[in-house]
């Protein structure tokens, strides 16, 4: 039985407002703890004005108070933006609020350009180059307090709130092993290492007090539609916004369109359908097709499903579909 889970950017719709997208992440929640998904993760992104999960920890509150059993977490927090500390007393604060439902998922990217980048951090040194560094200090955080601690989270200390190492290329699947923490990939946006690092996390993973044996979770955009070709049309909208970011002009996420053609190049063609070549689009039967072959070839853990659709109506019935293909798949393997 395969779990499967929800990754959500609280997409900004075109002629939408930042409260709206918040609602709708809350509402969505609400119908994925119906449907039964196990995890729904907000992501941290900045200077983005299609994404309104910056300030994510405020989020995760916001979404975990409208549910009451389904795990709500980071997909990912960006930890070179911030201080461990600061991190840990958030997270202990959701996990004293909601306990046992909480999840800390990290990367190591910043999750923006470099000005911005600089300007959350003020200047300071702090980078992905202290990534374990900075994963070590959050475990102690949430370890036992011990005697003499000079510094404390408060909350925080001995919650043990959990911690996933997120990635998109080889270095989190070889920390994540060390360490011994569950692994995500993020396959859907970048797929171009997913199974090579799923093989090193794997190989390498070392027995913790929090993991006994690997733990991997691969995450994927889904759109899913009643037909092929619905489908299709909804997904323009993702590859609109991704056209856009490549071009340096983000913005809020379009309504879709009937064809993309004379809204790209072919080189941003291409580009697109690499960054998204793991992607499932179109029907039921579609979507089962390509869900059941990505989890046989990549046998992972968990799946955890995105999908930047514009009307919401329609983001919800995807998740619906997705539910049902869950279903489907997990009885017959």
């Amino acid at each position: 039985m395969v779990p499967f889970s929800v990754l959500d950017l609280s997409p900004i719709a075109q002629g939408g407002t930042v409260a709206e997208a918040l609602h709708r992440s809350r509402d969505l929640a609400q119908h994925a703890e119906r449907l039964g998904f196990k995890r729904y993760w907000l992501a941290e992104h900045h200077n983005m004005p299609g994404i309104a999960s910056a300030a994510t920890s405020v989020v995760i509150g916001h979404v975990a108070a409208g549910t009451s059993t389904i795990r709500v977490g980071s997909g990912g927090v960006m930890l070179p933006n911030h201080a461990p500390l600061v991190i840990a007393e958030q997270f202990g604060t959701l996990e004293a609020l909601f306990p046992g439902r909480i999840d800390l998922g990290l990367g190591r990217a910043p999750g923006t350009d470099q000005l911005t980048s600089r300007a959350l951090r003020r200047g300071s040194a702090n980078s992905a180059d202290t990534f374990p560094q900075d994963v070590m200090e959050l475990l102690a955080y949430f370890g036992p307090v011990r005697p003499g601690q000079a510094v404390q989270a408060v909350p925080g200390g001995g919650l043990g709130v959990p911690l996933w190492l997120l990635g998109s290329s080889l270095f989190s699947a070889g920390l994540a092993a060390a360490l011994g923490l569950p692994f995500a990939f993020a396959s859907h946006f970048a797929p171009d290492h997913l199974d090579e690092a799923l093989e090193i996390y794997r190989s390498e993973f070392q027995p913790s007090e929090t993991l006994k044996k690997p733990y991997a979770m691969a995450a994927i955009a889904v759109f899913a539609a009643d037909r092929d070709a619905e489908a299709q049309r909804l997904f323009t909208s993702l590859q609109q916004s991704f056209v856009k970011l490549r071009r340096g002009t983000p913005g809020p996420l379009p309504p879709p369109v009937d064809t993309m053609d004379g809204l790209w190049t072919p080189v941003e063609k291409a580009g697109v359908e690499h960054a998204f070549a793991e992607a499932v689009v179109g029907s039921p039967a579609t979507v089962q097709r390509g869900i059941e072959a990505f989890l046989k070839r990549t046998r992972v853990d968990e799946l955890m499903v995105t999908a930047a659709i514009f009307d919401h109506a329609a983001r919800v019935r995807s998740f619906e579909i997705v539910a049902q293909v869950r279903d489907i798949v997990n009885k017959s393997s």
